[in-house]
């Protein structure tokens, strides 16, 4: 699967430590209503989207500046004929020192063209990557889901269509 599953990086000025507190930070870039710890190896977590996304995550990597890795151990799709469609897969988020800066490289691993859902999720993903937790790494604002508020324009969409 590797070469096809979903991949962005980012490249900002910040410290390795700097970027890894914020993706840590799940609230502040992804959204407000996760449940459950979000920094350490074995913490697990919850994200739900109204009705319509909702996943269980567990942190199975972590290496402070330079890697963390959520397994997705249960999903659920509304918008989807395989509503579980993630499960199984995994994000990961890897660091590295570039010319100075330090770049982030986020996969989703499994992630790949052949799922139902991969243009919206892959969308979905350029937006809080690349501009959330951008935003959060170097302001320190994200723009996470607020409480019961769609984010992207595609989760707009889903809870229109779905």
């Amino acid at each position: 699967m590797t070469g096809q599953d979903f991949t962005t990086t980012l490249l900002v000025d910040q410290t390795p430590n700097q970027a890894f507190a914020a993706i840590s930070n799940v609230r502040r870039w992804w959204s407000e209503e996760i449940k459950g710890c979000t920094e350490k190896l074995h913490d697990e977590f919850a994200y739900h989207y109204e009705d319509v996304h909702r996943c269980k995550m567990k942190l199975i990597e972590v290496i402070a500046d330079r890697k963390m890795v959520w397994l997705v151990l249960e999903n659920y799709f509304k918008f989807t004929k395989d509503e579980s469609e993630w499960s199984g897969t995994k994000i990961i988020f890897d660091l590295s020192e570039k010319d100075g800066k330090t770049q982030i490289r986020f996969t989703h691993e499994g992630l790949v063209p052949e799922y139902e859902c991969f243009e919206i999720c892959r969308d979905a993903w350029t937006t809080y990557i690349q501009i959330s937790l951008r935003n959060l790494i170097t302001t320190g604002k994200g723009q996470p889901n607020a409480t019961g508020m769609p984010q992207t324009e595609n989760e707009k969409k889903i809870s229109v269509n779905g």
